[in-house]
Parts: structure tokens; sequence; C-alpha cells
């Protein structure tokens, strides 16, 4: 990481990522925190008596992906925006990786202690989505709100035309195929240029393989105690949002589900931000 952090492609991914985290609206607060598995970094908005929410992104996204977001959540709440360790971002992984679930769980344990987090709301996006699910279920005295957003392979499975347009970057990623991706995926949506430039400088990262916690049995569900919202992308190439929030039924009765239209799964959270902030607002409270 250190050699990458003064080469040529790693100046570039940070100084990227620094022109992102300028479009937050908010004052932030930078905190590295120390665990066993290395230094995470937290963006961290917001009035300091304000209830928590923690922002877990995407896969490849950074904290910094929450910038259409965090002005509207930071008005009613202290915002902890998590780089995951082992993904593009600031934090630095360390002599231990995050190799088992256990070990992720243990990690977000040890970062939420750190910042003396004892209970919160979690929101996550896509990859974000799966670990804090995970969490809920590991830690149910810890998350009071949980809200999903497009979450892959938690109630349906992804879609073939997905897993084949994304299988080239998993196995050798690149600049052009993350482009590629992310332009199929969202038709061509109006991004933002300095977001989608980091995303795809985030190929040039020295990631590490990411832990995917398996989708919960049926009679794991039951277990969740949190007050579930799950918000699907209604154009999603991932999967078939309509035949997903129809599972979710079947195995979160009490859930509240939402189905956005008009936006694709790497469309979120940026687009559409005012409507899914109000879904936000409304989950949260």
């Amino acid at each position: 990481m250190s050699g990458f952090s003064t080469s040529s492609a790693g100046e570039a991914f940070f100084a990227a990522y620094d022109r992102v985290l300028a479009k937050w609206p908010v004052p932030i607060d930078t905190i590295d925190v120390e665990s066993d598995y290395g230094t995470t970094r937290v963006n961290v908005s917001g009035h300091v008596e304000g209830p928590p929410v923690v922002l877990l992104p995407g896969g490849g996204a950074t904290s910094t992906v929450w910038f259409a977001n965090v002005a509207t959540l930071a008005r009613h709440y202290r915002v902890f925006a998590i780089d995951p360790m082992g993904e593009p971002g600031r934090s630095l992984v360390g002599r231990k990786p995050i190799r088992t679930v256990d070990d992720l769980m243990s990690w977000l344990d040890q970062v939420l202690d750190t910042l003396e987090v004892t209970r919160t709301s979690a929101v996550g996006h896509g990859y974000g989505a799966t670990v804090a699910l995970a969490y809920a279920l590991h830690r149910p005295q810890r998350i009071a709100t949980l809200v999903l957003l497009d979450p892959p392979s938690r109630f349906v499975g992804m879609r073939l035309a997905y897993l084949l347009h994304a299988v080239p970057q998993l196995v050798r990623p690149t600049r052009e195929r993350m482009r590629s991706l992310i332009r199929w995926e969202t038709q061509n949506a109006p991004l933002d240029a300095d977001w989608l430039e980091l995303t795809e400088r985030g190929a040039d990262f020295p990631s590490a393989k990411p832990v995917v916690p398996r989708r919960p049995q049926r009679d794991r569900w039951a277990t969740l105690s949190a007050d579930v919202t799950v918000v699907f992308a209604g154009d999603s190439k991932v999967h078939d949002s309509s035949r997903a929030a129809d599972a979710v039924g079947k195995v979160l009765p009490h859930a509240h589900t939402v189905v956005l239209t008009g936006c694709s799964h790497h469309m979120l959270p940026m687009l559409p931000a005012g409507e899914l902030d109000a879904v936000l607002l409304s989950a949260l409270g």
C-alpha cells in the first residue's frame, strides 16, 4: 500500500478521492480508527449529539459516494461514512488482513467500539448492504435501523447478463472495464464525472478479494430485530427488482420495501438523491 501511495497511479487515485470528498457540502471530521486489521478511514459529519448513522458504500465506491445525501442526513444525525477495509479508499490494511466473515464482523466491532457507537442505524449500498445485513444479524443489539440499498444476492440471485459484464472486471480490473460496466448498467446516466474517475482509478488500487457473507437461511432471517427498509433500483441490471421486492416479504414480512423508478444499481445513492433522501429520512425516523 505504501508503494501504491507514492506511485503515479496512487497519487492520481487519492487526488480523485479528495476531489469527490470536497463535494460534501457540510464540515467533515476525518478520523483514522486503529484495529487488529489496520487503519480505517471514517469521514464524519453532522451534530455531535445527533443519533448515529453508519454508511457503508458499494464495492469500489468509497465513502465519498454519499456527497449528494450527506447534507440531508447531517441535519438530523451524526454520520459515520466508512471506507471498508481492503477496498479502494483511504483505509490501510494492517498485518492481519480480513479473510473470513468473522474477521469482517470483528473489524466492524472494533471500529464502532473506538468511535463509541454502541447502538446505531446502518445504511449500506450493494456490497455495503451485504456487510450491514450480516452485521445486524451478528450484533442485533447494536443495529436499531437497517436500510439496504439494492442489496445483491440477498433475496434473489443476480442476473446472468450482469455477471457476464462484471466478471472480467473482478478477474482482472482495469479502468476501461470499470467504466464499461458502469456505463452499461446505468445506460449512460449523467453520473458525477469526478466520482466516475475515482471509481475507475479504483481498478489500480491494491485491494484484497472482498469477503462476502452468505445469504441468510430462512430461520436466520427471523432473528433480525432491526427495523428494516429495503430499497431497490427499479432499473437495476444486477437483479430483477420487482421479483426481489416480492421475495423480501417472504422472509421479512415486517420490512418496508421501496422500488425507486428511473434509477439503476450504480446510480445509487447519487441518483435520484432527492427521492432517496426522503426514503432514508422516513426509514431512519
